[in-house]
């Protein structure tokens, strides 16, 4: 039996959440797994990756194949989150500023 950890789509239309699982190779995509390992969500800022990495070693050890999304996703897991893009910081520095702003004029001077 070949067994892979590949992503098992979860969520509705348009909002995707997927399940980190140990599966055979030959059921579907959303169909039968093994064990759940963990969990992706792309769709919240940052992005969510969750997995119980001994669980995954564990697997590949005994042979189990993962797929090259989840490769990715690991590797990116274990790099840390990523920087902060140049557009985000700007956006998070005029976020600051309206809430300081809103703060003193709502306080009484």
């Amino acid at each position: 039996m070949a067994v892979v950890i590949r992503l098992r789509r979860a969520g509705s239309r348009k909002r995707p959440f997927y399940h980190m699982v140990v599966a055979d190779s030959r059921m579907r995509r959303d169909g039968r797994f093994i064990e759940t390992v963990g969990f992706y969500n792309p769709m919240s800022h940052p992005e969510v990756i969750e997995f119980a990495e001994e669980r995954v070693l564990d697997w590949i050890q005994k042979g189990a194949k993962p797929s090259e999304t989840v490769d990715r996703l690991i590797k990116r897991k274990k790099r840390g989150p990523a920087p902060m893009s140049q557009k985000d910081r700007k956006r998070a520095a005029a976020k600051g500023k309206a809430a300081a702003a809103s703060a003193s004029e709502a306080a009484p001077a």
